[in-house]
């Protein structure tokens, strides 16, 4: 266990750390924007009940999860007010652990066999997942009547609907980005009469203050942030860095410990302040400083995808500063990770 007070330069590499100040300036944000049950904040950005436990005192009582892991786990946290998992299961045991945890679980469905299995297996009510020009999952949006009938014809209470524009929240022009938003939204909102309920659900941080048909956002990236985000010039600063250490410096390059097992790279490379990053590689991260750099020195290495990142960790540190010389202050499990229902 790390001593209370703790300098990033002392932890082991590599290491998650969030800027606390940053971390509480992007909750406040958010929380103004949407507040109350206007926010569903997605766990699967970050991963942890404790900076959950933030977001509920701000007011987000509500959250989505991608996995049965997480909404399991929050659940057994104490934070299952009301859970949606927004993700198709038709896994038995994860379904049953689901049913059977203490906290409201909404699940979402957009299959017979997928409406079928909740059924089966104790899930009390569910949302009808309409795809909205995603490339993921989602039923055609004149199937989602059908599919609500099959629900509630099989006991299941139909809240509503969901649908994810997630390829419209990370275009850089906004005005595009809200073009094809509202072309989304359209189409979910036509479902959403059709089906009946009282929830539209979507969103993202992308598109929390665009997205006007929802009547939840599932933002999860706003509290952290990343790269990918910061380029849409969101209100949001980045939160959580990795900490790594100088492992070999020449006159050409100089590589830090901070590689592939420690990064979620589907968006592209890291970036650190003052250098240039080359490429990664299994446990390493090479790139060329703008200025000098010592065997030993602490780079602080900025993700481009925090998502996957935080899920390559067991835990985050808190610290009281963006620079690798501020104060460790707490100490988070990622406690979310992983996908066994039984923990």
């Amino acid at each position: 266990m790390l001593p209370r007070v703790t300098t990033i330069a002392d932890l082991s590499t590599p290491a998650l750390v969030v800027d606390t100040t940053a971390l509480a300036r992007n909750l406040d944000t958010m929380s103004a924007a949407l507040p109350g049950a206007r926010l569903r904040p997605h766990v699967k950005a970050h991963k942890c009940t404790a900076l959950a436990r933030e977001q509920e005192r701000r007011g987000h009582a509500h959250f989505t999860g991608a996995t049965p892991r997480e909404i399991v786990g929050m659940a057994r946290a104490g934070l299952g007010a009301d859970l949606l998992l927004a993700n198709e299961c038709v896994d038995p045991l994860r379904l049953r652990a689901l049913a059977d945890c203490p906290g409201r679980v909404t699940v979402a469905v957009d299959s017979d066999e997928t409406v079928d299995a909740a059924a089966a297996n104790g899930i009390r009510e569910v949302l009808v997942d309409v795809n909205v020009f995603l490339p993921r999952c989602g039923c055609r949006p004149e199937a989602a009547p059908r599919l609500a009938a099959r629900a509630r014809a099989a006991g299941l209470e139909v809240r509503g609907v969901m649908g994810y524009e997630g390829h419209a929240v990370a275009i850089p022009d906004r005005s595009e980005r809200a073009a094809k938003t509202a072309q989304a939204m359209e189409r979910l909102a036509q479902a959403a009469k059709e089906v009946g309920g009282e929830i539209v659900s979507a969103g993202g941080t992308g598109t929390y203050d665009l997205n006007t048909v929802a009547t939840e956002i599932q933002a999860g990236s706003y509290a952290l942030m990343d790269g990918d985000y910061g380029n849409l010039g969101l209100p949001f600063k980045r939160a959580l860095a990795i900490t790594a250490t100088v492992v070999h410096v020449n006159d050409r390059w100089s590589v830090a410990d901070c590689g592939l097992k420690a990064l979620g790279m589907d968006h592209g490379n890291p970036t650190i302040d003052d250098a240039e990053v080359m490429f990664c590689s299994d446990e390493h991260l090479t790139f060329t400083p703008h200025g000098s750099v010592r065997v030993g020195d602490r780079v602080l290495v900025w993700p481009a995808h925090i998502d996957p990142t935080v899920a390559y960790h067991d835990r985050m540190h808190l610290a009281d500063g963006p620079g690798v010389d501020a104060h460790v202050v707490d100490t988070w499990p990622v406690d979310l990770r992983g996908w066994d229902v039984s923990r």
